[in-house]
């Protein structure tokens, strides 16, 4: 798969994007627009399709990371505790300081999300399993019980409901004003392209990077320090999105191979036509109503999930 093909894809998607929702707004309408239709583009339609598309692939792209850093093809922010920890910021937040603005929820979400993945991390260190689908399981019951001490603090504070809406993935609510935190990816996923060399070293075990005189300890501390910070910045611009960074990179991995820089454009792309494929099926499917980006996604990863596990021995690092 051509990387030219798949960005005139991204483009094409992208247009059609801008024409789809409750207000109708034709192709035909764009050279005389009304100020409503203007409007609508400016306040709704370019938010949310920018947010979709720095959300696809900042998520793709962290997912990518953090499968190099440990390993395994199995393991991404929501397998690993990270956007649950992330969660758990957020709560203590709305618990302890209810004014906080949005960049202070997402500091306070980067700390957790941060200390979530060390955690898990260390875990990973300590505890060695031959089969690499052991370490998503492990991650996934190290990111319940995360998210288990969420929900019991949330219900014990009446904050359940405020917590909902940060598990639920949605960009229904994405509008002007309310979604440029999540440029702060931007520079995040430059600085993920520009240390990719040192990742691939990097994923290639300790002792080895070392003996190329790789800093390894620092190479994977800055590895885990951008996957926290995206994965708080998308929280808190858009709510949790599943499996986005678990199956895309495996999908561009089983075709372009296992060089971090090659793969990494791949990645970037095709997450943000995922993304924008299944919230434009999520906007179809019952429209007029529209389903959260978390449903969409949750169930056509998980189905991708699903194959890429019953054929994991093929695709083993």
């Amino acid at each position: 798969m051509k990387l030219g093909y798949m960005l005139i894809g991204l483009a094409f998607l992208s247009i059609v994007y801008l024409f789809i929702g409750n207000s109708d707004i034709s192709p035909m309408d764009i050279f005389h627009l009304t100020p409503v239709q203007l409007q609508v583009l400016q306040v709704s339609r370019f938010p949310r399709l920018i947010s979709i598309l720095v959300a696809g692939i900042s998520m793709s792209v962290i997912g990518l990371i953090m499968q190099q850093l440990t390993r395994n093809r199995f393991v991404s922010p929501t397998t690993a505790g990270t956007m649950d920890s992330a969660r758990l910021g957020i709560l203590v937040t709305l618990m302890w300081f209810p004014g906080a603005s949005p960049l202070q929820k997402m500091l306070v979400a980067f700390a957790f999300a941060l200390a979530g993945t060390l955690i898990f991390m260390r875990i990973l260190e300590k505890v060695k399993f031959k089969d690499t689908i052991y370490i998503a399981l492990l991650g996934l019951m190290f990111g319940n019980i995360v998210s288990s001490v969420t929900t019991f603090f949330a219900y014990k504070n009446d904050l359940i409901q405020n917590m909902s809406s940060w598990l639920q993935g949605d960009f229904s609510t994405i509008m002007k004003g309310r979604y440029e935190l999540i440029y702060i990816s931007i520079p995040l996923l430059i600085i993920v392209y520009l240390f990719a060399n040192r990742f691939t070293l990097a994923g290639m075990g300790e002792d080895f990077s070392t003996n190329l005189g790789l800093a390894y300890r620092k190479v994977v501390n800055l590895g885990l320090i951008l996957v926290a910070m995206v994965s708080a910045v998308v929280i808190i611009t858009v709510g949790t999105i599943p499996f986005l960074g678990l199956v895309v990179p495996n999908i561009v991995t089983l075709y372009k191979g296992d060089n971090l820089r090659d793969t990494l454009p791949h990645t970037a792309v095709l997450g943000a036509i995922f993304v924008l494929l299944c919230d434009i099926l999520g906007q179809l499917i019952i429209y007029p109503y529209q389903l959260s980006i978390s449903l969409t996604v949750g169930v056509v990863g998980s189905v991708l999930f699903l194959y890429l596990l019953l054929r994991r021995k093929a695709y083993e690092s």
